[in-house]
């Protein structure tokens, strides 16, 4: 189940809030959905993480709910209800959306994200 364990490596990597952790858990070619925009590079990953920490200080994500729905030995598809709290321009701030990832090993046989599509409500 190193699948599994690739969700919580990267959630743990996202509250880190230092993107050269986040990287460690991502595909090279990496591709993400979120409700306002695409990011197509690791490049546009790293600057939209960035930009949403410099919003949200202190922010803590999390994830429940997770349904994993397509599995075999090489990709693990899973959608779950993400969760994020922290500061914004100093009064608490809290909300969740709906998240879909998909993990993919790649050639040395590590789970990595290979997509992310988020939705807020």
């Amino acid at each position: 189940m190193g699948y599994q364990k690739a969700l919580d490596e990267y959630i743990q990597a996202t509250n880190t809030h230092d993107f050269a952790n986040v990287k460690k858990v991502l595909h090279e070619k990496a591709l993400y959905w979120f409700t306002d925009q695409t990011c197509t590079t690791i490049e546009e990953i790293e600057n939209y993480f960035k930009n949403a920490w410099d919003m949200i200080q202190d922010e803590v994500y999390s994830a429940t709910d997770v349904r994993w729905f397509v599995t075999d030995q090489n990709s693990a598809t899973c959608t779950y209800t993400y969760h994020y709290e922290g500061y914004h321009k100093g009064n608490f701030v809290s909300g969740r959306g709906r998240a879909t990832n998909v993990f993919v090993k790649d050639n040395d046989g590590a789970w990595k994200l290979i997509h992310e599509h988020l939705s807020s409500p």
